[in-house]
């Protein structure tokens, strides 16, 4: 697996700038090869951004690679794994990861993600869809970790968190891929040798990765994205707390990359 982490500037895929990244290819009976990169954004980053990976505008600027550069090495990194048929992998990969390294192509390389590959992405694995997938319904851990982040995915599959080293991205990325490779054994075990969690969850779906090849579950993921979606924009326009509810709240649940907003079209990336 190629295990893919950004940390940025700010949480909207279409406006934040890559700070950190790391790339990590690993397993398969080989040396595990890891990337990283430090860039300047350029732009001040959100105050929550740097509160999550701890990197401050001066610290980027003076530290960090030139912005085009270093995406223009990123990209060709990702494009590589892609080009090889290794997987991408990664925590909300394709909610958030993929479509900021896309935007962030355009940007800077005056091409989407895809025309720097020269082919699509068809090789995902997104450990916040399949999570949500094998065990779903799960409750917030408390006010300020939710069901499905990495920090509650990782633990749940039995890995141990060093919080000190979270949100970096390197620490991440291995994690998401460690993840992955839980879940994958979890769904090739019979069903009495799973994990004791796991035999007790009233609704599990373990079953639905066992046996099937890579590119057969990233078709499986892009449903199940549209499916959380779906689901998600039914919660916000009727059934979520007066504070969040917005009748005319549409989620996109195109996966793992998103076209580019109809207003941004044919202009220049913001």
């Amino acid at each position: 697996m190629a295990a893919l982490d950004f940390e940025s500037s700010d949480k909207d895929a279409e406006t934040a700038r890559i700070v950190t990244c790391a790339l990590i290819l690993v397993g398969g009976g080989l040396p595990t090869d890891t990337r990283t990169w430090l860039l300047n954004p350029g732009i001040p980053m959100e105050p929550e951004a740097i509160k999550v990976h701890g990197i401050t505008d001066e610290h980027a600027a003076e530290h960090g690679q030139d912005a085009a550069a270093g995406v223009a090495e990123i990209a060709k990194s990702v494009a590589e794994a892609v080009s090889a048929g290794t997987p991408i992998v990664g925590h909300n990969v394709g909610g958030y990861d993929l479509n900021l390294l896309d935007r962030e192509c355009r940007r800077h390389l005056g091409d989407s993600l895809e025309g720097v590959c020269r082919q699509p992405v068809t090789r995902v694995i997104d450990t916040m869809i399949l999570d949500k997938q094998v065990a779903p319904f799960r409750r917030r851990v408390s006010e300020t970790q939710g069901p499905y982040q990495m920090r509650t995915t990782a633990e749940t599959y039995g890995l141990k968190w060093d919080e000190k080293q979270a949100h970096g991205a390197e620490y991440d990325a291995l994690m998401s891929a460690r993840a992955a490779w839980h879940m994958g054994n979890i769904a090739h075990l019979p069903r009495n040798e799973r994990p004791i969690w796991v035999q007790k969850m009233r609704t599990q779906r373990f079953d639905s990765l066992a046996g099937v090849s890579i590119d057969d579950l990233h078709l499986m993921q892009q449903r199940w994205a549209h499916e959380n979606a779906v689901s998600f924009q039914q919660w916000l326009r009727t059934k979520a707390p007066a504070v969040k509810r917005d009748p005319n709240a549409v989620v996109d649940g195109r996966w793992p990359l998103r076209p580019v907003p109809s207003q941004r079209e044919g202009g220049e990336q913001s």
